[in-house]
């Protein structure tokens, strides 16, 4: 049952325990949500997105897009209400029991370790131009570089993110500029063939016809490309007013990346249209050289390294602090709730995170990366409308049939992945639940799981 609404949240900072410093405001909130969603979508789930949906790829985005802010309008209800680290891992604790947040928590953690891994092979395909065998040798550098920014501070971490933002936007201001006046030879969005310009560009095409099923199953491979917002709600003990800050940081964010997704993916499908998106692993370094522009391909290139460093540096941060606060309270090894006092961050969280990211880097490729990081973070997201929809009134911004619309959107692109995504995904997490229950602490006390008051 819920815990008592009247309870304070910042007591979780009280002094007999761990904490973390309030040093964001709305701009690095903003910042940081925009980081970690532009790397994931632009650049690495529109190909396979397109494999599974071909010219249905816009209405899979449209529906993503509709469960990312169902979503999100929850995420930001509740953070206003618990400004703690730990995102959903804290609201499913204190709304639905200590084993609800664990299993919010614990599917973020394994899906977003999976996410960075593939946030970093991705920054190191296009550094490198493409598939190449230095690809993992390259990916585990970059972890290591990131790791090192993250653990010296936050404040660093947004500066960072700040600075990498505004390198992959006008990457991508060049490159469509370029593709919108040098196309010679557009098609429509709504066609499977592949046109001259594609076959110019050296992508193969793959063909089919959209159904119905492959373009929900589109749509979940995208979501992976809209979660980045829980960032921000995972930093939600290091952000000024938080109550205020972060539910404005949330909307915005994803607001401004819908819209950006939109663009771009109709300049790709009308361009290089859905079989050279599903065919090309680098789709929009095939449209910018199907406009026949040779030096853009270099500005592309860059953009899509940085702006996949900036994923990744907002992922990092997210999932240490999720690790933290889950060792704060028990779930996991308490040594992960240790705060470097020169730099205040979790530094043991996060150097553990890069290590499995490290070893995930070296065994798994960014297909099945995305699938299971999707399904991770739908299980999160669920948890997250459920959180929301025991709210009263008093902490209430957005009504509770949109919360039950995001159950249900969350379910629904779970179960239509990838069947290895959903497989391992949830041998994942119901081996997080045995090991808990085996090894981990007890529900505060209370035998029947529910949540302390």
């Amino acid at each position: 049952m819920p815990a008592d609404d009247n309870r304070d949240p910042e007591r979780d900072n009280a002094a007999d325990r761990p904490g973390l410093q309030r040093r964001l405001g709305l701009p690095d909130a903003v910042v940081i949500g925009l980081g970690s969603m532009i790397g994931a979508g632009v650049f690495a789930a529109f190909t396979p997105a397109a494999a599974a949906a071909g010219p249905g790829l816009l209405i899979g985005l449209a529906l993503a897009a509709a469960v990312a802010w169902a979503n999100a309008t929850s995420s930001a209800q509740l953070a206003a209400q618990y400004p703690s680290s730990g995102g959903t891992y804290v609201y499913g604790r204190e709304r639905l029991g200590p084993l609800w947040g664990f299993i919010a928590g614990w599917s973020f953690v394994v899906g977003k370790t999976a996410s960075c891994a593939a946030m970093a092979l991705t920054a190191a395909t296009y550094a490198l131009g493409g598939p190449a065998q230095g690809v993992r040798f390259v990916a585990i550098a970059l972890v290591a570089a990131l790791t090192w920014v993250v653990v010296r501070g936050i404040t660093k971490t947004a500066r960072l993110a700040r600075v990498l933002l505004t390198i992959t936007l006008a990457a991508l201001a060049i490159t469509a500029v370029v593709i919108v006046v040098f196309t010679r030879d557009w098609q429509s969005p709504l066609t499977t063939d592949a046109n001259e310009a594609t076959a110019a560009a050296g992508v193969v095409t793959a063909g089919g016809d959209p159904t119905a099923y492959g373009i929900v199953q589109s749509a979940g491979l995208l979501f992976f490309a809209f979660a980045g917002y829980a960032r921000i709600a995972t930093l939600g003990e290091e952000v000024r007013d938080p109550a205020r800050t972060i539910p404005r940081a949330i909307t915005r964010a994803l607001g401004m990346v819908i819209a950006l997704y939109a663009v771009l993916a109709l300049l790709l499908l009308m361009t290089i249209g859905a079989d050279g998106i599903a065919a090309s692993p680098l789709p929009l370094l095939a449209a910018a050289q199907a406009a026949d522009v040779s030096w853009v391909g270099g500005v592309l290139r860059v953009g899509a390294t940085v702006a996949s460093l900036g994923a990744l540096l907002g992922l990092m941060s997210g999932v240490g602090r999720t690790a933290f606060a889950m060792a704060r309270e028990g779930d996991l090894p308490a040594r992960l709730a240790k705060v470097d006092q020169s730099h205040q961050v979790p530094a043991v969280a996060q150097l553990a995170l890069a290590a499995a990211v490290v070893l995930l880097v070296a065994v798994t490729d960014l297909r099945h990366a995305i699938g299971f990081s999707s399904f991770g973070v739908l299980i999160y997201y669920a948890i997250a409308n459920l959180s929301a929809w025991t709210q009263d009134d008093a902490h209430r911004r957005w009504p509770r049939r949109l919360q039950l619309a995001g159950v249900a959107g969350c379910a629904l692109l779970a179960i239509t992945l990838p069947i290895g995504s959903v497989l391992v995904g949830t041998a994942l997490i119901a081996a997080g639940v045995i090991g808990r229950s085996a090894f981990g602490t007890s529900d505060s006390g209370k035998p029947d799981g529910s949540a302390p008051a």
